[in-house]
């Protein structure tokens, strides 16, 4: 029975919290950025032993597939080579590629900023892609098993509207209609987050340059609604505090899609303040 709600929130959508929220400045301020330069054209270079760049690979094959992550010279925003991503169609098993930086904290009541150019070698459909989840797996209940790592994503919606998904949550999504996601060129984006478990959160997103979400709600775990929500199912959980952030994943993060889909990103950085 544990199972199955926890796979139901993953699908649809830790203590009490924190009533402070108040940052302290000296502690948040954080920058990290790459624009996947190497000296060898190695994709090992961005995983040095020190987390000084990148700290992991995911990658999950659909069955008889074969997902690529490396560097590419020929399809380029600036310097010299992008991060390529080719995720295969999903089947029974949901395809993933991406790559994750850990070691960071993005409390409740900082502003987080992620920015990031993506190119999209694709016309088929691309509703549902995932291209950047930002988790707090410190903050699953260590007594319920197989942690979810809560959080919020960027998913693509009907006809190519990029939205911020708050399943993980048990938020729903933001959706905008503004502008469609263009393909085949490099297009910037912008996704900016005043951290709040309730509806003093502010979520932001901008496509090259313009603001299509603009919209105050709750972006990270509540106490009460994880509480209420496993209830039902006759379990105690508890969301653990202090409440951060600490996992940032950019890439194809889930294609649940039928096409095969191959993208690009350069120039990324992340801000906590």
């Amino acid at each position: 029975m544990k199972r199955l709600l926890i796979l139901a929130l993953l699908c649809t959508a830790c203590a009490e919290n924190d009533p402070s929220t108040t940052v302290d400045e000296d502690e948040v301020n954080y920058t990290f950025e790459d624009g996947f330069e190497t000296s060898g054209n190695e994709l090992s270079e961005l995983f040095p032993n020190d987390d000084s760049r990148w700290t992991n690979i995911q990658q999950v094959d659909p069955d008889n597939g074969n997902n690529e992550i490396n560097l590419e010279s020929s399809t380029v925003l600036a310097g010299s080579s992008s991060l390529r991503i080719y995720a295969e169609a999903s089947n029974n098993i949901l395809s993933k590629a991406d790559i994750e930086k850990g070691g960071f904290s993005a409390p409740e009541g900082s502003t987080i900023k992620i920015t990031a150019n993506f190119y999209i070698a694709s016309t088929a459909n691309i509703e549902n892609l995932l291209l950047i989840d930002l988790e707090c797996c410190s903050c699953w209940d260590p007594e319920v098993p197989d942690n979810q790592c809560p959080g919020i994503r960027l998913m693509m919606k009907e006809n190519d509207f990029l939205s911020i998904e708050r399943g993980k949550i048990l938020g729903s999504t933001i959706v905008q209609s503004a502008v469609a996601f263009p393909r085949n060129v490099w297009v910037n984006v912008v996704w900016e987050l005043a951290l709040s478990s309730d509806n003093n959160g502010m979520n932001k997103l901008y496509i090259n340059g313009q603001e299509v979400i603009s919209e105050s709600g709750m972006n990270m775990p509540n106490a009460d609604l994880f509480r209420a929500e496993f209830a039902k199912n006759g379990i105690d959980f508890e969301l653990q505090v202090p409440l951060y952030y600490e996992r940032f994943q950019i890439g194809a993060t889930a294609n649940p899609t039928q096409d095969d889909i191959e993208l690009f990103i350069d120039d990324v950085k992340l801000e906590i303040k």
